[in-house]
């Protein structure tokens, strides 16, 4: 973009076509001249030649007298720059594919109303770094820590509820797992979201031992229980069980590493949660502007000085004027 510092002065080209109709219709009459008795004594080509250089003196000057208004009048040329510091947040979502999660109480099933609400809250993150860590008796890495959206929501469309040789919930092994990915990570913000519709009944490690660990990281987790209310839950091929999640561990997890213990009764409670997540764990963003000057009257000044003398050379030398 540019601009003027001095605008105003743009305001004296209106004297250019003032000076063009004052020599046009006045200013011969003031010029000196010589009577003579009869224009027949000088040759066409003479007078032709006459007006010709007269025009383009004339015009010379008035294309050094704009250029140096338009020069006088500061134009510049202005480049704004932003620098832009964004502190990321690292964030694990660890999700529970045990055979339970295919239970209907949610829509189509917990599992992909889950998957649904996830994929949303990845695509509102902006510049984190985001993984993906599965678990059922035992835990798996979908996707490490990245920043490609689409290749995440592409492995999160994948995940399937496990095989039942794999089958339980091993919570503790879970979070230990998730802490080694995020525990070397020089993020401001290391987060861990993890969602489970049942209770610890497998692995090596109970999910309070392995909370104090992810705490002693400064890893923040957030614990989501996913179920309704209902004593009994039916699911295909397996016939109804009993929803068995226990807040009381989920709570106690999140309270340990500074999180946030959230239920989720359907599928839009589920929405909402990772939406609120969302909000908590905003990444901060650090936007600094700078504005850059590039002075231009010189490109106006300087051809019009080398103008002047060279008009005034050429009027002197070549056409022999005196003034």
């Amino acid at each position: 973009m540019i601009e003027f510092v001095h605008p105003w002065i743009i305001a004296g080209l209106l004297c250019v076509p003032i000076i063009i109709w004052w020599h046009k219709y006045k200013g011969k009459s003031l010029e000196g001249s010589m009577r003579i008795s009869s224009s027949k004594l000088f040759s066409n080509h003479f007078r032709k030649r006459g007006n010709k250089r007269s025009k383009t003196v004339f015009v010379l000057k008035i294309i050094t007298i704009s250029l140096i208004i338009v020069g006088i009048a500061r134009p510049r040329r202005i480049d704004k720059l932003q620098m832009t510091t964004v502190d990321v947040v690292d964030i694990i979502m660890v999700l529970d594919i045990s055979s339970s999660m295919l239970a209907e109480d949610f829509q189509p099933n917990r599992l992909e109303a889950v998957k649904t609400a996830a994929q949303q809250f990845i695509e509102n993150r902006v510049g984190d770094r985001i993984g993906l860590l599965v678990f059922a008796g035992e835990t798996f890495i979908q996707c490490p820590l990245t920043t490609d959206k689409d290749v995440l929501v592409s492995l999160l469309n994948d995940v399937r509820v496990a095989e039942k040789e794999y089958d339980g919930t091993a919570i503790g092994m879970a979070i230990a797992n998730a802490t080694n990915r995020l525990r070397s990570s020089e993020a401001k913000s290391k987060v861990m979201i993890l969602l489970s519709d049942g209770s610890n009944n497998a692995g090596e490690l109970d999910p309070t031992t392995a909370a104090d660990l992810a705490s002693q990281f400064d890893i923040k987790i957030y614990t989501i229980g996913a179920a309704t209310n209902q004593s009994l839950t039916y699911i295909p091929g397996v016939g109804r069980m009993v929803n068995e999640i226990d807040e009381e561990t989920l709570k106690a997890i999140a309270k340990t590493t500074g999180g946030r213990y959230f239920r989720a009764r359907d599928k839009d409670m589920l929405t909402e949660i990772y939406q609120q997540i969302n909000d908590m764990e905003r990444t901060e963003i650090e936007v600094k502007s700078y504005t850059r000057y590039e002075e231009l009257f010189g490109w106006l000044l300087i051809p019009a000085l080398m103008l002047g003398m060279g008009t005034e050379t050429l009027t002197r030398s070549i056409f022999r004027q005196q003034t």
